[in-house]
């Protein structure tokens, strides 16, 4: 089976279609288009089908996905393998935007400098689609939160470790809320991100142990706009604090701790097995930077009455 076949079906399969698969890989559609069919002929199995304007993948093309994804990586590997072990190529690193904010700015700096012959694409998500993209072959590795739930990265499947540590907190419009405690919270809106964010799925867990409920959710896709509507008294979120006293937002909202629910350690996650000497320089970087990156916490600023969290 060709690798660059099997490149190009997967393209196709990401991209959505022939056209955008061919701008992608930079070949005319009819190139892409002929090794598809003979990949299809080479395989005696339609890959995929026609449902009016998109491609659609038959169960054949569902059962050779993971396998290509699988195939391309180990050839990744076996390339990093075979050639001098110094850091080159291309290094794919997933991320929570949080983290892309307020960690990795001097960690990437550092690691230009030292590896510029690696290229690094970043690509930012929540944690439930970062280990999608990690599982997929999408991405080499990914920063998230620790998930809640103790399932959700099989070791099977992933390996995983520490780098940095957060503290969340709860942020209420100032002055509004002077204890939030779940009499204050109970009823109001919570703004969060989509649905796969982990620190939303650590913000309702602090719910249900208070045995309160949010209103509504309402879903925003960054912090400045989320601070913005808690302080305009359309709600309250939670943020990790390092992302808020980097953007100055601290002192938009009020503070407030949510116990054991507000630490949180952000994993490096990678498929099980998985090598290449741009990731493994990488894990070096993020391990001896860890301790400086994490900084000492700071106490959390809050009213007179304590939380309930504690």
């Amino acid at each position: 089976m060709d690798l660059s076949a099997l490149t190009i079906f997967r393209t196709v399969v990401r991209e959505n279609g022939v056209t955008k698969a061919a701008a992608k890989l930079n070949r005319v559609q009819s190139n892409v288009t002929t090794r598809i069919r003979q990949l299809e002929e080479t395989l005696g199995a339609d890959l995929f089908i026609r449902d009016g304007r998109r491609l659609v993948l038959t169960p054949a093309g569902e059962t050779l996905l993971p396998y290509a994804e699988r195939l391309l990586a180990l050839a990744d590997e076996a390339r990093h393998a075979v050639r001098e072990n110094r850091p080159h190529g291309r290094l794919r690193l997933g991320t929570m935007e949080s983290t892309a904010a307020s960690r990795l700015p001097r960690v990437l700096a550092a690691y230009y400098q030292r590896w510029p012959e690696v290229t690094l694409e970043l690509a930012t998500g929540v944690t439930r689609a970062l280990i999608d993209s990690v599982r997929s072959f999408e991405v080499d590795a990914a920063l998230m939160a620790r998930p809640i739930e103790p399932d959700a990265l099989p070791a099977e499947q992933f390996e995983s470790m520490p780098v940095f540590k957060e503290e969340l907190v709860l942020l209420t419009p100032r002055g509004q809320h002077p204890s939030s405690n779940a009499r204050d919270v109970a009823g109001l809106t919570l703004v969060a991100f989509e649905r796969g964010c982990a620190y939303r799925t650590y913000a309702m867990r602090w719910y249900e142990e208070q045995g309160i409920r949010p209103a509504r959710v309402l879903e925003l896709g960054s912090y400045h706009a989320i601070v913005a509507c808690v302080a305009a008294g359309a709600g309250v979120a939670v943020a990790p604090r390092s992302v808020l006293e980097l953007a100055g937002l601290d002192g938009e909202v009020d503070l407030h701790s949510l116990g054991k629910f507000g630490r949180v350690d952000t994993l490096l996650v990678w498929r099980k097995g998985h090598f290449s000497a741009a990731l493994n320089a990488l894990r070096d970087l993020l391990t001896e930077s860890a301790p400086s990156v994490r900084g000492a916490a700071k106490p959390v600023r809050r009213a007179a009455k304590e939380t309930a969290a504690n």
